[in-house]
Order: structure tokens, then sequence, then C-alpha cells
């Protein structure tokens, strides 16, 4: 391998000199735009926390709305039930006192028949054989 002459070696490091000397304006340019995106992402990182804290309370708001409306569903269904109960009872008690009567009615029935009959003799018990 035969050395450079020193024509191009000096035409080599003419450039890369050159070359390094663009490299720090790069290197500002660069920091400019890493300065930029950490300002636009700090900004739109809070405004997502504007936009998270909202969504949060409109949702507390729309359970707070639900819940107001479950716990009406649930009385008007706890007073139906009562009603209901009621209506029930009520009709059990009359059936009772119909059966009652009637039962009281043959009762006297019953008492009415034996009362022309001779009591029964009770009868003796077995002897075991």
């Amino acid at each position: 391998m035969s050395p450079q002459p020193l024509e191009s070696r000096v035409e080599a490091l003419e450039e890369r000199v050159t070359r390094l000397e663009a490299l720090p304006a790069r290197i500002d340019s660069l920091e400019l735009q890493i300065v930029q995106l950490r300002s636009e992402m700090h900004g739109e990182f809070s405004a997502v926390r504007v936009e998270m804290r909202g969504l949060k309370n409109e949702l507390r708001q729309e359970m707070r709305q639900l819940n107001d409306e479950t716990g009406q569903l649930m009385r008007e269904e706890d007073e139906k039930t009562r009603r209901l109960m009621v209506e029930l009872n009520d009709e059990t008690r009359r059936h009772m006192l119909v059966l009652h009567e009637e039962v009281i009615g043959r009762i006297a029935l019953l008492q009415e028949g034996s009362v022309g009959r001779r009591p029964r003799k009770k009868r003796k018990p077995r002897k075991p054989r």
C-alpha cells in the first residue's frame, strides 16, 4: 500500500474539519428541538390531566344520579311490595275468618244433633288373652 500524497491528505483533513465545525450548530439545533419537545409534552400532559379531571367529575355526577335513581326505584318497589303484602295479609285474614265461622257453624250443628241422643257408654278395655 502506497502512502497518500500530501495534498489529498490535507484535503481530507480540511473536509473533516469543515464537518466538525458544523457539528456545534447541529447540536444547538437538536438542543432547541428537545427543549421545544419538552415544552409541548408538558403542555399536552397538563391538558390530559385537566381533561381526565373533567371526565372524573362527570363520571362521579353520573354515578350519583344513577345511585339516586336506583334508590328511588328501590323505594317504589319496596312500597309496592308492602302494599301487596298488606293486601295478601288482609285476604288471608278474611279467608281465615270465613273458615273459622264455618267451623263454628259445623260444631254447633254437631252439638245440636247430639242433644237428642244419649251419651255413649264407655267400653271397657279388653283383657289380653
